[in-house]
């Protein structure tokens, strides 16, 4: 049924409980997943406008720390979820995009065609008034795949 997946993440909790849940679909014949994590065009301006606007070196140098750093986290994270996809019996492709969150997704979704999309209802911006995260919002509602979304609690 579904063969191949795309999961994007932004390794928040529910990011987190999505991954659960797909490593259930591997009993159900799910044989491939790709993991994406698309680093947003917002943060990466708002890094670039502090370096510009900073103009001293100490605090340009920091930005670019930053920066660094979440290069870092997002190559640890990647590979501890793709270590815990391929004990659970996946082949694993690993994806890190830059650009618009929900368009990235839409766009890789085409290009690896795959079967079925798997996301948490709402990311790291968590909005509790929200009954679901902008970015799950837009991908259901311009997907050409199925989406399975999973909710926070």
């Amino acid at each position: 049924m579904f063969r191949k997946i795309l999961y994007p993440t932004d390794f928040s909790d529910v990011a987190g409980k999505a991954l659960g849940y797909l490593k259930g679909l591997r009993c159900a014949g799910a044989e491939e997943v790709v993991v994406l994590r698309v680093i947003s065009d917002k943060t990466l301006e708002c890094i670039q406008r502090g370096i510009t606007l900073a103009g001293g070196r100490d605090v340009s140098q920091f930005l670019k720390e930053v920066h660094r750093s979440l290069q870092e986290e997002t190559s640890t994270q990647m590979h501890r979820v793709e270590q815990e996809l391929k004990e659970a019996g996946y082949e694993v492709k690993v994806r890190v995009e830059q650009g618009v969150p929900q368009a990235r997704i839409l766009e890789v979704a085409e290009e690896e065609q795959v079967s079925v999309i798997v996301l948490g209802s709402h990311g790291r911006s968590n909005l509790a008034s929200a009954l679901l995260g902008s970015v799950s919002d837009h991908v259901i509602r311009h997907c050409r795949q199925p989406v399975i979304v999973i909710k926070r609690d």
